[in-house]
């Protein structure tokens, strides 16, 4: 867990070098259209549901193809799973596996959200769809202080989502976790380097979930985002893998 000192402070400074750029970056991640069909604040989320999967010994990630599967680092001991509900649904589950010996266990599972418009293979700038693919987990931050966070992480109210958007986005950005596209690792999430250009979209994170769908992020409840900010561990080699069923399959 990283906090305060040095390495602190130069984390800090770089949210702040980054604040000019922020609403770009919020919008990539949030939607400065303040979203629509909100259900409740985003503090607890629209769909706050989550249980202690039951531990099952799995040989393989369920319902994750060869094409995907081949992807995961040989070395991840943690991998948390985007299951989207189709290719043009924002209603996704997202689990926690943590891999035990030869087998994976089913940690932890939440209802959430991805993009309004579902998901793609080929994301762009603004297409409101999220990725498919699986990507490192590096870094971490938010408005609010860090709660136990194994990942890097950055405090900095430069998080803030706009005040003009609706008021059930205010807390999208409390805690997120960056998902390493399109980004450079060890920054802040904030930070807004594109390293494969600005066409290709960014500032694609985990955050807190405001009832509906988000502009390429994936969101779960605040509890949800508490606990993997404690359990996620960067010696553990983390990554996400994200995706609508068919493309998850593949």
């Amino acid at each position: 867990m990283q906090t305060g000192g040095a390495s602190g402070s130069m984390r800090a400074g770089v949210a702040v070098a980054a604040c000019g750029v922020l609403l770009m970056s919020l919008a990539a991640c949030g939607g400065a259209d303040g979203g629509s069909a909100s259900k409740g604040d985003g503090g607890s989320g629209g769909k706050a549901a989550h249980a202690k999967a039951p531990t099952v010994d799995l040989k393989r990630i369920p319902d994750v193809g060869n094409r995907l599967r081949q992807q995961i680092p040989a070395n991840s001991r943690q991998v948390v799973a985007v299951y989207g509900e189709g290719k043009d649904s924002a209603d996704s589950r997202i689990v926690l596996y943590t891999k035990n010996g030869s087998t994976w266990d089913q940690t932890r599972s939440w209802e959430g959200h991805n993009g309004k418009k579902g998901w793609t293979t080929d994301h762009q700038e603004g297409d409101k769809r999220s990725p498919v693919g699986v990507f490192t987990l590096s870094d971490a931050g938010g408005v609010l202080g860090d709660p136990g966070a194994e990942l890097p992480y950055t405090e900095s109210a430069s998080f803030q989502a706009p005040h003009y958007w609706a008021k059930s986005h205010w807390h999208d950005f409390d805690y997120v976790i960056a998902i390493d596209y399109n980004r450079m690792k060890g920054t802040s999430p904030n930070d807004p380097t594109r390293p494969e250009g600005q066409s290709k979209g960014g500032s694609i994170w985990l955050h807190m979930d405001h009832g509906s769908g988000t502009s390429a992020c994936v969101s779960l409840s605040k509890s949800g985002m508490q606990y993997l900010l404690r359990t996620l561990d960067p010696d553990q080699h983390p990554v996400v893998v994200m995706g609508d069923e068919a493309d998850l399959k593949a």
